[in-house]
């Protein structure tokens, strides 16, 4: 009873807390924000000057006095006092009237982190207003919002392919059977791509610049029709700006080694896997979600090196705040089962 007299005063959330991007969820309204992950700062005073879609523009261009920092690492939170900042702007962005109440938030966290990780998340967002905090194993919340059917006597396998981690489950019968998490995913691929550019064509880029050439021409498979871009850069030789054409061949090379990380943490799911389980998998194949699932030729790779059908979710990148906006909406029958 209280539950519903408290929801009518206050929006609750879905949260996808993601190292490259922050996705939110109001209860009966659907997803309403998504902005970078990126707040910055005063260097000396810690005042915030910018958060989300700002603040990304600033990342290496500001002054010396200026820092803009990504407060969450690998998934979880290497910055505690600027991740409070951010959800608690968030809070305010979304809450379009005033409200009585804090809202609940149910917020997806990667299944490899630490309690006291777990921790920290939970404590970060009470300090930023929050009234109640649940989290959700990642994994879990992609599969729900891909739309995987988690609850049935089935086995299925989500590969989420964040910003910070790669998250690959089998999941049956509402829960997790096998779970691993690796810290190898869209960040890792930019990293890869700035030093390819300064190995092969001493050319030092930044990284909104490597996550650009990333999604114009990145591919993890030989395409038919080769792409290519131009780069704009800084010569490490002479120091002066330069451009260079760099073609979709290129990435690929200088993605093999993120990419060749992913595969075995799958297959190592995929070998852990009880054998009724395994069965499954063949016809239900694997679902991939998370922005690091778009990039050209990863559904065909996958295929090729488990064997197995390999398909992208409808909506990959807001696959796991629309788990976490789902799991909201049932948290109160979720909450009367554990009572009963």
């Amino acid at each position: 009873m209280f539950d519903f007299i408290f929801g009518l005063f206050s929006n609750d959330m879905g949260i996808d807390l993601g190292t490259a991007s922050v996705l939110v969820y109001i209860k009966g309204q659907d997803i309403v924000l998504t902005e970078p992950s990126v707040v910055a700062m005063e260097k000396d005073t810690k005042t915030v000057l910018a958060i989300g879609i700002e603040a990304k523009k600033m990342l290496g261009k500001t002054p010396s006095n200026i820092i803009a920092v990504r407060p969450l690492r690998n998934g979880v939170i290497a910055d505690f006092e600027a991740t409070e900042k951010m959800i608690r702007y968030f809070i305010k962005k979304v809450h379009k009237k005033k409200t009585l109440l804090h809202p609940r938030m149910v917020i997806g966290v990667p299944s490899g982190i630490t309690e006291v990780e777990r921790r920290a998340v939970k404590e970060s967002a009470e300090q930023a207003g929050a009234r109640e905090v649940y989290l959700i194993d990642e994994p879990m919340a992609a599969a729900i919002g891909a739309g995987i059917r988690v609850q049935d006597p089935k086995g299925s396998m989500i590969v989420d392919i964040g910003g910070g981690t790669t998250e690959v489950a089998v999941v049956s019968l509402g829960g997790m059977v096998v779970a691993k998490s690796v810290d190898v995913a869209g960040d890792k691929m930019d990293e890869a791509i700035v030093q390819y550019f300064r190995r092969k064509h001493n050319l030092t880029i930044g990284d909104n610049t490597a996550e650009f050439v990333k999604i114009e021409i990145g591919s993890v498979f030989t395409l038919d029709d080769e792409l290519t871009i131009n780069v704009k850069g800084r010569n490490l030789i002479t120091g002066l700006p330069k451009t260079i054409s760099i073609s979709s061949n290129e990435i690929k090379v200088a993605l093999e080694d993120p990419i060749k990380r992913i595969i075995e943490v799958v297959k190592n799911v995929l070998e852990e896997t009880p054998p009724e389980l395994s069965a499954d998998l063949v016809d239900s194949g694997i679902i991939l979600s998370g922005g690091g699932s778009l990039i050209r030729g990863i559904t065909e790779l996958l295929t090729k090196e488990t064997e197995l059908l390999v398909k992208r979710a409808d909506d990959p990148i807001t696959c796991v705040v629309r788990g976490t906006g789902m799991y909201l909406e049932e948290l109160d029958n979720i909450k009367k089962s554990k009572r009963q």
